[in-house]
């Protein structure tokens, strides 16, 4: 009698720690806006996943079975940590050789501000269409664009928006990317014949991005000075050995990322070649006229990899755009993620996960309804298990024989995981990719999520097709059989 297996969650036990989550989550925002995930957010997420391991444990679940999960999850996690960690050096090291200030004095002059909205949305689209990357994308690109921004007087929250939808759609049609190879791996669908159906979905939400950043563009009113701009590049030109050869380091990451080498491995290049660029570039400016030759290069070299660049140009604006970077600015959205981690560890861990998306399932009668559903559970499963690549997993895990049984091509499934699964994952603050996103740009995800028009858009449409019944493609091969 005492060994036996604990029985399944109940739904009501399932939706507690959710519950519990969004009332925290909702006042920590309420609360502290722009600051909720400096911790607060962290708080709440591991109180909320204590409540669901108590549950668990008033179930019979052994403590140890949860905490096995909980370590199973952040592993998971694992390569997200180190690639943010590598991402803080790369912004780092790229300050400091010159090359993130190069690209913000050629943009200011470049960049129109009635179009620089719609220009950073296609800019971060064709980048990340060639790289796959979102992250990448917003490392490499977004950084230079969120300073243009505010050297120019545009708004930051619209920009990182405009960045944002640009990055995700690359990152959800480009095969490269690894959700546009994960969905239909999981969903079981070959891979172009998927990115040729999520082309329904995609296209109209880009194309509703672009109309809406044009006209923001248009109307937009730029709150800084022209003068302000050119003080800048006067700073950034006097400081920094400014050079078209610091786009170098810049192509050698977007020549790496489509020859798909993996994305840490392509970030540690980076990092190595922009300490070079520093190096040869950048000398006096970090000697600043003292001795010491190569190992003092090193040593600052050293410090900014940790700590970050801090711009001392004696004028404000650049000192405030360029001081930033290093490992140490990502700890607190490190932080974020493992305590997200932990809430999803304990949810799947104790069968609660499983629970929730049972009961999203039963009574679905139209093949639209279960595509909807299974769409509106990978968006769930965003603000539950805080990963993209969980989302996916897990939704597809559970709608697959559904789909099958309901004679649903495979390629609806593996376009509901990216059009709820993948595009909603940046307008989560626990999420790993919202977290990314806030930490990288500068800007707080509840500020940039009204402006991020595209990943809004997208499950949109998505749920407009799945209510008319269209674009719900019958799987041929079973009717065939029939």
């Amino acid at each position: 009698m005492g060994n036996s297996e604990p029985s399944a969650p109940k739904l009501l036990e399932a939706i507690i720690p959710v519950a519990g989550l969004a009332l925290l989550m909702g006042l920590v925002i309420a609360a502290f806006r722009d600051d909720a995930t400096g911790g607060p957010a962290q708080v709440a997420l591991m109180a909320s996943g204590a409540v669901a391991g108590l549950l668990a444990i008033m179930r019979g679940l052994r403590w140890s079975e949860l905490e096995k999960g909980v370590i199973a999850t952040i592993s998971s996690a694992t390569v997200a940590i180190l690639i943010l960690l590598t991402i803080g050096a790369l912004i780092g090291v790229w300050l400091l050789a010159g090359v993130i200030p190069t690209l913000i004095f050629y943009g200011t002059q470049v960049l129109n501000p009635n179009v620089f909205y719609p220009s950073a949305l296609i800019l971060c689209a064709v980048v990340s269409l060639a790289t796959g990357s979102s992250w990448t994308t917003a490392g490499a690109i977004g950084v230079a664009l969120m300073g243009i921004a505010e050297a120019t007087g545009m708004s930051p929250a619209m920009t990182a928006g405009a960045v944002i939808s640009g990055a995700y759609f690359g990152d959800k049609l480009s095969p490269l990317s690894d959700t546009t190879n994960l969905a239909p791996a999981v969903a079981g669908a070959e891979l172009f014949e998927h990115i040729r159906f999520l082309l329904w979905t995609t296209v109209p939400a880009i194309l509703i991005a672009l109309v809406f950043f044009t006209i923001a563009a248009l109307v937009a009113e730029p709150s800084a000075p022209a003068e302000q701009a050119s003080a800048l590049g006067q700073a950034l030109a006097s400081n920094f050995n400014i050079s078209p050869w610091l786009f170098a380091p810049l192509v050698i990451l977007l020549v790496l990322a489509q020859r798909k080498v993996p994305a840490l491995a392509t970030l540690l290049i980076s990092i190595g070649v922009g300490a070079i660029f520093a190096i040869i570039f950048q000398r006096e400016m970090i000697l600043g006229g003292q001795e010491g030759g190569l190992p003092t290069l090193i040593r600052e070299i050293w410090l900014v990899i940790a700590s970050g660049y801090e711009a001392q140009t004696g004028n404000e604006v650049a000192d405030s755009l360029l001081s930033r970077g290093g490992m140490s600015s990502m700890l607190t959205t490190i932080w974020l993620i493992i305590s997200a981690m932990f809430f999803s560890g304990m949810m799947e861990g104790s069968g609660q996960l499983t629970t929730l998306v049972q009961a999203l399932t039963r009574g679905l009668q139209r093949a639209g309804s279960v595509v909807a559903s299974a769409g509106l559970t990978a968006f769930v499963a965003n603000l539950i298990a805080s990963d993209q690549y969980m989302s996916i997993v897990i939704s597809g895990r559970m709608y697959a024989d559904e789909f099958k049984r309901r004679g649903l091509a495979k390629v609806n499934l593996s376009r509901a995981l990216e059009d709820f699964g993948t595009v909603t994952s940046p307008l989560v603050p626990w999420n790993t990719c919202g977290a990314y996103m806030a930490a990288t740009l500068g800007v707080a995800t509840i500020s940039y999520l009204p402006f991020a028009v595209f990943n809004i858009a997208s499950p949109i449409i998505a749920l407009i097709y799945a209510a008319l019944h269209f674009q719900i493609r019958p799987d041929e091969e079973a009717v065939a059989t029939d």
